[in-house]
């Protein structure tokens, strides 16, 4: 099967790192509650790796990101893109999404986030 990716890039405040750990764990169980089969949240922790002659553009290079600092780097596994769709339309419809229920703001800033839903071209699982 053809599984469907939604990741993400957030830069985040390394003082509002906990903060968006805490909004992400609550947000994962919300996620698979309505479907998604994997949910993931790394914060950055190699990223200036050697690459030998290899040039590339890291995170932090990507992001643009202050000495304060760090990258957060998310993904959401679905069976494909349709059913993405209808988990994402639940979880957006569920009483915890209602900004209103928030008792903080966001720990960053969203228009510094980047996303993407991704198709599967190859897929290896153990």
């Amino acid at each position: 099967m053809e599984r469907y990716v939604d990741g993400f890039v957030i830069p985040i405040p390394n003082d509002k790192l906990e903060a968006y750990r805490e909004i992400a764990a609550e947000a994962g169980k919300l996620w698979i509650e309505h479907g998604a089969l994997e949910y993931f949240e790394g914060v950055g922790d190699d990223m200036e790796p050697d690459m030998g002659d290899m040039q590339i553009r890291t995170y932090p290079q990507l992001t643009e990101i202050g000495d304060d600092e760090t990258v957060v780097f998310s993904f959401i596994v679905f069976e494909s893109r349709e059913h993405r769709d209808e988990v994402n339309a639940k979880v957006m419809d569920d009483p915890a999404m209602d900004p209103d229920s928030f008792d903080e703001e966001m720990p960053f800033n969203t228009e510094r986030m980047a996303y993407g839903g991704f198709r599967s071209i190859v897929s290896h699982e153990k």
